[in-house]
């Protein structure tokens, strides 16, 4: 039996899912290029946009972090300047980008438990109208904190900016009105909420803001507008398509459908959080956020204070128990992560928790 991943992903997939990749199929095949074309428009109408709202998805090959660089490196020209908002680990991530890449930035920096405010935004764009480009991610996975993305994306469009929201590890769970927040490139990827496996991400952009991107690009593989033209062209990838990771997503999508599409599955995911924070209270363990900013894909929880509490012991004693947390990736904070998404139930939820229970309690710690 496979271990319960209790991670924002790579996570735990539905067996149907897995399936579906037992095939092989050409990357020029038309039924392959067809599925191709099925998979954009369907993210499309989980976005809740129709192509006459005038957005398109894009297929980018690899991690969600290189969907995220695919944006960072062909949307914003050579006089171009970001302004980043950044309170965790891949908002950093984007920093780097933009620094590898040579692109002006200003950012605004905040501590991992501190949503920043959308007021910070309108002070940064009055006092700085050399400033092009908006950025920001959804749900910091370092802490699972919910950002602004609504009122930061409406001062983005009050003073006219390209805006970009990484919604790596909410797409799909999380409602997201890309048409009223004028949002102009949301970066995904295939294994997180819609429960495919890894493999490539996807970017669903307004096509007015992607037509004036050509020639931006200052990369071959992660030139997103080259990628575009070519999928509007016939579906066909640039470069090798992976496949059975498209096959696999496919059938995620089907599976999300039967679900009840993102309300069900916000449902669910909101389900197993309030167990998990139950749970863990039960046990004594403590949460790094506020709940107020605690959104329900992933949880951070402070390292026990007892002596006694080793983290390394206690990941490996949980993943003996087929129980699969996640590190922590806080600057100056011990703690640990813990997801609530993938095929996880709430009674997934309660073994955990008993298995926290007695990991701490071989440990003998008190919390």
């Amino acid at each position: 039996m496979d271990n319960k991943l209790f991670t924002p992903g790579p996570l735990n997939t539905k067996l149907s899912v897995k399936e579906a990749m037992l095939h092989d199929m050409g990357s020029r095949d038309k039924e392959f290029l067809e599925i191709v074309k099925e998979i954009r428009s369907e993210l499309l109408t989980i976005a809740g946009l129709t192509p006459e709202d005038g957005y398109d998805t894009v297929l980018m090959q690899g991690s969600g972090t290189f969907g995220v660089e695919s944006v960072i490196s062909t949307a914003i020209p050579a006089d171009g300047h970001l302004l980043l908002i950044t309170n965790g680990a891949y908002g950093n991530r984007i920093r780097q980008m933009a620094e590898i890449y040579d692109i002006k930035i200003s950012i605004l920096r905040y501590r991992e438990n501190i949503v920043p405010p959308a007021q910070d935004v309108e002070v940064a764009l009055k006092t700085d109208e050399t400033i092009t480009h908006v950025a920001i991610v959804h749900c910091e996975t370092t802490t699972g904190i919910f950002n602004d993305i609504e009122g930061v994306g409406l001062v983005a469009r009050k003073y006219n900016k390209v805006y970009i929201v990484d919604a790596m590890s909410s797409f799909g769970a999380v409602p997201i009105d890309i048409k009223a927040l004028d949002i102009d490139f949301l970066v995904s990827s295939s294994n997180k909420c819609i429960e495919g496996v890894p493999g490539f991400s996807f970017v669903i952009c307004k096509i007015l803001t992607l037509e004036s991107c050509y020639g931006n690009a200052r990369t071959i593989s992660l030139d997103l507008y080259g990628q575009w033209v070519d999928l509007k062209k016939n579906n066909q990838f640039r470069f090798t398509p992976p496949i059975q990771s498209i096959l696999a997503f496919r059938k995620a999508i089907e599976e999300l459908k039967a679900e009840g599409g993102i309300e069900k599955r916000s449902e669910r995911y909101q389900q197993n959080y309030r167990r998990l924070i139950e749970g863990t209270e039960a046990v004594g363990l403590k949460t790094y956020l506020d709940k107020k900013d605690q959104g329900y894909i992933i949880t951070s929880f402070l390292f026990p204070e007892d002596p006694n509490f080793d983290f390394t012991r206690f990941y490996e004693s949980l993943h003996q128990r087929g129980q699969v947390i996640y590190q922590g990736k806080l600057s100056d904070t011990n703690c640990f992560r813990i997801g609530n998404i993938g095929q996880l139930y709430v009674e997934d939820i309660d073994r955990l928790v008993v298995a926290i229970g007695e990991v701490l309690t071989e440990m003998e710690v008190s919390c």
